[in-house]
């Protein structure tokens, strides 16, 4: 018996050892943790369960007979986080440099089915150099293997990709389908075809990390959500946005304790609002101040500024929220903050988390490069998330809401749930001053000016709407907080089915 014993343990050793000490020293001279030391920083300590630790490859051709580590390039199985079961796959770079074969591909595809079938969300941890090209299409075979299943599981368990080592070619295809992909900043970086292949199609010279580092991708392509300066800040950023998600789309989005009073007061709010309609203020400051603890965990920060979209909890309860930044482009909707929010809302209402939306919005972007660039569309796709979505909804609207943007940001005829208005909002076809000066056209300066008063006292306030219940209250601004978490403690039964589709044609 103790020789079985013996061999077994020498077998684990080999395992846990991967592409051998000499390819791990390199990883870490490099910044970068190995595969195991990220599942182990990722999960609650000792709860990994390992599967597939004693797999090969099968590939004979090349030579790859003579070298067949266990594990072939990928860690495999599940554990939890703080208590709740995650499946996890974290590619080896010391083996192979965590090339996906046949069988590589086969481990993450039943990591991936068990967690359709137990209902717990996808980490998988990326650091490859791609389809492994001694096998040939049997690589590509075992990708598009992964995308089917990440097409299956999108909408049902939560998917989450962390980029921590390169992933170029086919390989990104994976992570770009799963809800949220985070990126480590000068170690890692994703593209379809890399620099060499630009220089020699496009005689564009460019590196690495200017074609598809973290940067790149989280402030000008939006691929990513988010960047990080290490692999030890990505994992634990990732344990925290775990915390905030329901395990899959037939739970609750997850309670915890909370320490704040739902009914307390925010001054301070009473004043956010500067006199100056033109002055920007900083929405964060109102998230902050209605989330519990102050805790605001944002998506997407560096992209599309002029919209804010992210995670709180309120009542200890995890709430989706989308609200405009009067900061940046005045809080305007264009192009990227449309495409932004849009996919955030639905992924909110895939995942039953009720959604808050803070309304500051002067209007679409105006100009030729968001006409030509789609923005119709595109402002469309925002549009047509709140309109299916059941999730429950609430409202707030602090100052501007003119035109199309009032309709697009959750109102109340997007089956909204919850419509409040603080005493400073203006909801108008637009601003005073130009609505007045088409019904008075022809008038002179002196009679604009008095009409453009006139116009701001009878319209530029919420009363009209909610004359006609668009709006279902105007609020005080310090209320809010307590207003907004009694409005969704109300809407915990909600029950909103859409009628049956095969699907929607959302416009793409």
């Amino acid at each position: 018996m103790k020789d079985h014993l013996d061999a077994l343990a020498a077998r684990q050793a080999d395992a846990q050892l991967g592409g051998g000490q000499a390819r791990i020293d390199a990883q870490h001279a490099k910044g970068k943790l190995t595969a195991r030391e990220r599942i182990d920083l990722l999960l609650d300590a000792g709860s990994f369960e390992e599967f597939d630790a004693f797999v090969t490859h099968r590939a004979i051709d090349f030579g790859m007979q003579d070298s067949t580590p266990l594990g072939d390039g990928v860690v495999t199985g599940w554990g939890t986080v703080n208590g709740r079961m995650v499946y996890v796959f974290s590619q080896d770079f010391t083996v192979f440099g965590g090339s996906l074969s046949e069988t590589h591909a086969q481990k993450i595809c039943k990591i991936m089915d068990m967690a359709m079938q137990n209902g717990a969300p996808v980490i998988g941890i990326n650091d490859s150099g791609g389809a492994r090209i001694q096998e040939g299409v049997a690589s590509l075979a075992g990708y598009a293997e992964v995308f089917q299943r990440n097409i299956m599981a999108s909408g049902v368990v939560p998917q989450i990709s962390l980029i921590m080592g390169p992933c170029a070619g086919g390989a990104v295809y994976s992570p770009a389908m799963t809800d949220f992909i985070f990126m480590v900043r000068d170690t890692s970086y994703m593209f379809v075809t890399g620099p060499d292949v630009v220089k020699t199609v496009t005689n564009e010279v460019v590196t690495a990390e200017e074609l598809g580092g973290a940067t790149t991708h989280t402030r000008k392509s939006s691929v990513a959500d988010g960047a990080f300066d290490n692999d030890v800040e990505a994992l634990a950023e990732c344990r925290r946005l775990i915390d905030f998600l329901p395990l899959n789309n037939r739970k609750t989005v997850p309670t915890r304790p909370f320490f704040d009073d739902v009914n307390r007061v925010c001054d301070s709010l009473d004043t956010l609002i500067p006199d100056n309609a033109n002055t920007p203020y900083d929405m964060k400051e109102l998230i902050l101040s209605l989330a519990d603890e102050g805790d605001f965990y944002e998506i997407q920060a560096d992209f599309a500024r002029n919209i804010l979209t992210g995670f709180v909890r309120m009542g200890g309860s995890t709430v989706g929220v989308v609200a405009n930044q009067p900061m940046v482009l005045a809080g305007c909707l264009d192009i990227e903050s449309s495409r932004k929010a849009a996919r955030f809302v639905r992924f909110c209402d895939a995942f039953e988390i009720p959604i808050l939306t803070l309304v500051d919005v002067p209007g679409f972007l105006p100009g030729t490069s968001q006409e030509y660039g789609g923005v119709i569309k595109h402002g469309a796709k925002l549009l047509f998330a709140y309109g299916e979505a059941t999730v429950p909804k609430v409202t707030v609207i602090t100052r501007k809401a003119y035109g199309g943007a009032y309709d697009v940001m959750a109102s109340k005829h997007l089956r909204g749930d919850f419509n409040y208005a603080w005493p400073t909002a203006e909801i108008a076809v637009m601003g005073a001053k130009g609505a007045t000066e088409i019904i008075h056209r022809g008038k002179s300066a002196d009679d604009i000016a008095a009409l453009t008063r006139e116009y701001e006292d009878r319209f530029a306030n919420p009363f009209v709407a909610a004359s006609k219940g668009f709006i279902d209250e105007v609020i005080l601004p310090r209320s809010t907080r307590a207003r907004v978490c009694r409005a969704f403690a109300s809407l915990r039964g909600k029950s909103l089915q859409n009628p049956w589709k095969k699907h929607d044609n959302i416009p793409l």
